[in-house]
């Protein structure tokens, strides 16, 4: 090959490889410039949540959905992702530094952006170059964001045909009724209003259902224990059930007849209860008197036993007979039976009852319709006290060692010697001469053949 010949070659050679060069130049040149590498740009920092990590580089940035730059980088710094923030020079300045950042998508399917929020006093320097953003820590920035992360979650386990059907079939649903819609969401919207002023009360009732399950929770080993115990009871009411089936039939005909018995006296039952009214009204209105007549009544039964000798080796009837002025005799117009006394229930203390015992109550005479006469003298020496010349008590020599003077015990070994004699008719007038009204001297000496038997052998004290 002659040298022109190689000369040419050669030429061809440098050439063709000037125009691969060119054409490298002009690739990188392009992507260079698509990549907006030779554009001017300020830099920033964004240390954000580990969702930082889901950004690609090339995200946009915007401020207010206004576009002012773009994700140059994303790395992962171990708690976190670190973004380097690409952002417009003729933008940045009216972004304040203390902004923060939220990583939003776009849609529902979309990728994420960086979100820019101004705050709400921002500061008086713009954005410059290596400054760090931090992320919207806010109760609702990181709700609003869990929220799309865990919507875009659950929109990407979804397949796409099944939710294409699911929202066509929505669609056709909804057609033509928007308006019902509307109005459903307003009525929800009114109910929501209502119920948003009793959500304290409800956090309040949920509080103390707390303490209420927290009862039921230490109760309830006694209530598996009442259940077991019922089991026994169950088991009791299977083995007696025909017993219990008879108790049925016999209840069923006891209720036949007792309904046969209500249908026949209906009207007499009526009638007895209109007539049982008025008793009903007075031990209604003496109701409250019961307690006290019952509890006196109780403590009545010992003197009783007291007074009738029990436990004691002298049984039978031990009184003090109290002889009083009598009321006089009956006087037509004066002394007619009526009631009038409208006092009402009363309750006396006879622990503190004065001695001896007042003939009529504290507040006055029963108002029965009667002559009241003064009450009689309540003296040591009694009614008819003795002068000391009278001769109706027993002399010393018929009176026992024991007997207290001023009183004739009678005792059954005495009987026979005192009975019908002149020292005990005497006794007996002067007794029943106040309640005659006469003298002890005009009351018949066979006064002592009826009275006697009934005060002989028994203790009587004259006072």
């Amino acid at each position: 090959m002659s040298a022109r010949g190689k000369a040419s070659t050669v030429k061809r050679r440098f050439m063709g490889l000037a125009l691969l060069m060119c054409m490298v130049l002009f690739v990188s040149l392009t992507v260079a410039i698509y990549q907006k590498a030779f554009k001017p740009v300020v830099e920033v920092e964004l240390r954000a949540a580990s969702a930082g990590n889901q950004l690609r580089p090339r995200s946009d940035v915007k401020v207010r959905g206004m576009l002012v730059g773009e994700v140059r980088r994303v790395s992962a710094n171990g708690d976190g992702a670190l973004l380097r923030l690409a952002l417009d020079p003729d933008k940045v300045d009216k972004i304040p530094s203390n902004v923060s950042a939220l990583l939003l998508p776009k849609s529902l399917f979309g990728s994420r952006y960086v979100s820019l929020r101004l705050p709400e006093d921002p500061a008086g320097t713009h954005l410059s170059e290596g400054d760090v953003i931090s992320q919207d820590r806010t109760g609702a920035s990181v709700e609003l964001q869990n929220v799309l992360s865990d919507t875009l979650e659950v929109l990407r386990a979804v397949k796409p045909s099944e939710l294409s059907s699911t929202l066509n079939a929505l669609s056709t649903a909804l057609e033509g009724r928007g308006d019902d819609l509307g109005e459903t969401l307003s009525r929800l919207n009114g109910y929501l209003e209502g119920f948003n002023p009793a959500i304290p009360d409800l956090k309040r009732n949920l509080r103390e259902l707390v303490g209420v399950a927290e009862t039921y929770d230490e109760a309830a080993p006694d209530v598996l224990n009442a259940l077991n115990n019922l089991t026994t009871t169950s088991k009791t009411l299977v083995e007696q059930r025909e017993a219990l089936a008879e108790l049925t039939e016999q209840t069923t005909r006891t209720s036949d007849d007792l309904r046969g018995f209500l249908d026949r006296n209906r009207k007499n039952l009526i009638t007895l209860n209109s007539a049982a009214r008025p008793t009903t009204d007075v031990l209604a209105k003496y109701a409250p008197e019961y307690r006290c007549f019952l509890r006196d009544m109780a403590e009545f039964v010992p003197r009783i036993d007291r007074a009738f000798g029990k436990g004691t080796d002298e049984p039978g009837l031990h009184i003090t007979l109290e002889v009083t002025a009598d009321r006089g005799k009956y006087v037509p117009g004066r002394d007619e039976p009526t009631y009038r006394d409208e006092r009402g229930p009363r309750c006396y203390n006879f622990e503190n009852a004065p001695s001896p015992f007042p003939q009529y109550p504290p507040d006055g005479p029963v108002k029965d319709g009667s002559y009241k006469p003064p009450p009689a003298r309540t003296s040591n020496g009694g009614v008819n006290p003795p002068s000391g010349g009278e001769d109706y008590l027993p002399t010393d020599e018929e009176a026992s060692g024991e007997a207290p003077a001023g009183t004739s015990p009678q005792s059954a070994g005495r009987t026979g010697e005192l009975a019908n004699s002149e020292a005990e008719q005497k006794f007996i007038s002067t007794v029943l001469a106040p309640s005659m009204g006469v003298p002890p001297e005009e009351v018949p000496d066979w006064s002592s053949l009826l009275v006697g038997p009934l005060l002989r052998g028994a203790e009587v004290s004259y006072r």
